[in-house]
């Protein structure tokens, strides 16, 4: 198991990459219609706030520039989703059709705490700043 060690960092990269360019989808249906076929312009203020972050905070995290702030951010955002939209419905997320938000909430709070990874912009910047510090 040892060997598949060296995997998991491009693996959790592309994750984040994948799944934050899925949750930025959820953000352009609701803004540009695109893809079509979502849920249409959003009726309200919190709706176009969720939706600017879903946007917004899917780029940024899918490339990894300002990746924890991104997270907390959408996590946030997919609590409230939860809490306000599917769990009065009922209590379990499989009833309530909630599994999105519960899953797009512990995948960004994971990605908060564990950070954008080595293949991100966060880490270029970190090394172009910390290179020229070190040549200084």
């Amino acid at each position: 198991m040892n060997t598949l060690n060296r995997f998991a960092d491009p693996v959790y990269c592309l994750s984040r990459f994948i799944i934050g360019l899925m949750f930025a989808c959820h953000g352009g249906q609701k803004i540009f219609n695109f893809p079509p076929g979502g849920h249409g312009m959003p009726a309200d203020a919190l709706g176009w706030v969720g939706a600017i972050v879903e946007l917004a905070g899917g780029l940024l995290i899918a490339f990894g520039l300002f990746t924890r702030v991104a997270a907390f951010f959408s996590a946030g955002e997919m609590a409230v989703a939860y809490f306000m939209v599917h769990g009065p419905r009922h209590f379990f997320p499989i009833v309530n059709k909630g599994e999105a938000a519960v899953f797009y909430c512990w995948f960004f709070l994971f990605v908060f705490f564990y950070g954008p990874g080595r293949w991100s912009i966060d880490a270029l910047l970190r090394g172009k700043v910390r290179s020229a510090a070190a040549s200084t």
